[in-house]
């Protein structure tokens, strides 16, 4: 029939692509039904991509000194060429591998029948089984206004009309710690408030330390503890209140407080599919709903929400969907990676963890201002740093900042992900690193900590 398939996946981000090939490389008849008109979900359109081609391009601008000359507006006509390649190459994979890709909103009519609405009316679809990869999107509180132009969140900033002189951005996690990177390396005023006592209390101290040097140096002004009252929007401006009694004004605000599941208007509750306070759905360990042919994977079932995850998710939801098992999971060290300006990666345990535990740890530096690629690059700003056991040197956790650290940080992955013996400070230490690369840091990080305890 031609409505029937074997697999329906429904999103067609990182997560729906995961499962989508698996599926149809399995043999399975496959659709994929997003509500958008181009594939490549929130991650392509929304999130990862547009706001690290942006801040890629205010690198590259701070480097010959042209940030302040350049318009925000112009800064996202350059995104979307990132973007457009992006969703030509994704639709590629699904046409070369003959999977149907359906436009339109998806609704469960019963366990195996979705209804999905398009431009050209309703249409009813079958399937065996089906791999909900909806994505998420910026939490947005009752009380505040985001139909104003002057109130904005993570999605609708990508669609600010004006160049503005200033921006709060309230919340200072990952989105927010970004974009105020971004926005100040256009030499906009920025008022980044915490509601938390530090930045990304998740890092590690140290490195949790230099980054709020790095962006106060910058001229962001990083306001702690600090939490809103009411926002007050006008034709010029927008006034932030807060419970301590501060009145910030800005000329726009960008809410960065919070994400939520995509699951909301699915028809999920007809068919006993639960979800919690913020529309994440629940699942078990192989991505199962508590209908056992749905299954659902990526953000719109929360942690770690990484688009890099969400795609192995939805490989191994399809990989239980068709053999009833999956023998691969997510690794145990997922490795953060935050594109701030310099741009901060780790895996594993950090000093507090280790010091928590009661762990017999040292550390190893390596500063970038002494790497000889670092000086011929400009890029000095940095370090990295390696935990690793005092007796038994193994590796615990790496943490990175500065130039490339989202990159150097998966040689450490490596090396922790490693058995026995292969997991120690010895490998960085007895390793050939090219001269001059970034990737030399290991061998004088290791070398220093190595100093420590001998």
């Amino acid at each position: 029939m031609k409505n029937q398939y074997n697999v329906i996946v429904i999103g067609s981000g990182p997560g729906g692509e995961g499962a989508a090939m698996k599926a149809t490389k399995e043999g399975q008849k496959v659709a994929v039904i997003d509500d958008k008109p181009d594939v490549g979900g929130n991650c392509t359109h929304r999130a990862t991509i547009p706001s690290k081609a942006l801040r890629h391009t205010i690198q590259q601008l701070g480097e010959t000194n042209r940030r302040r000359e350049v318009h925000y507006q112009e800064l996202l006509k350059s995104a979307q060429s990132v973007i457009r390649q992006q969703v030509n190459l994704r639709q590629g994979f699904y046409d070369r591998n003959l999977v149907d890709v359906i436009h339109g909103r998806a609704v469960f009519v019963d366990g195996h029948t979705v209804e999905v609405t398009t431009t050209s009316g309703k249409e009813r679809y079958t399937a065996d089984a089906f791999v909900i990869v909806t994505g998420a999107r910026p939490y947005r509180p009752s009380d505040l206004d985001f139909s104003h132009p002057r109130i904005v969140d993570s999605d609708s900033v990508l669609n600010l009309k004006v160049h503005p002189r200033s921006i709060t951005i309230y919340g200072a996690g990952v989105v927010g710690c970004e974009y105020a990177s971004i926005f100040r390396g256009l030499g906009i005023k920025v008022n980044l408030i915490n509601t938390r006592h530090q930045l990304l209390s998740f890092l590690d101290d140290e490195i949790i330390d230099a980054l709020s040097y790095h962006l106060r140096e910058q001229g962001i002004l990083i306001r702690h503890n600090e939490e809103y009252e009411k926002v007050e929007a006008t034709n010029d401006s927008v006034r932030t209140y807060l419970k301590s009694n501060k009145q910030i004004r800005s000329e726009i605000l960008l809410w960065a407080q919070g994400r939520t599941g995509n699951s909301e208007n699915m028809g999920l509750e007809s068919i006993g599919i639960q979800t919690d306070s913020r529309g994440y759905i629940l699942i078990n360990e192989n991505y199962q709903t508590t209908q056992e042919h749905i299954y659902a994977a990526g953000d719109v079932v929360g942690y770690p929400s990484l688009a890099s995850a969400a795609y192995d998710q939805g490989r191994f939801a399809a990989t239980h969907l068709i053999f009833g098992e999956c023998e691969y999971h997510l690794v145990e060290h997922i490795p953060t990676g935050i594109y701030t300006i310099p741009e901060i990666s780790s895996v594993g345990l950090t000093e507090r963890e280790l010091t928590a535990q009661k762990v017999p740890y040292e550390v190893g530096h390596s500063f970038f201002r002494h790497l000889a690629r670092a000086q011929i690059t400009g890029q000095t700003t940095g370090m990295l740093k390696i935990l690793f056991h005092r007796e038994t040197l193994e590796i615990l956790g790496i943490h990175c900042f500065g130039a490339q650290a989202s990159e150097i940080v998966h040689i450490g992955q490596a090396i922790m992900s490693q058995k026995g013996n292969a997991n120690t400070l010895m490998y960085f230490i007895n390793t050939t690193f090219n001269y001059p690369t970034m990737a030399e840091a290991y061998r004088v990080a290791a070398l220093n900590g190595l100093n420590r305890i001998r």
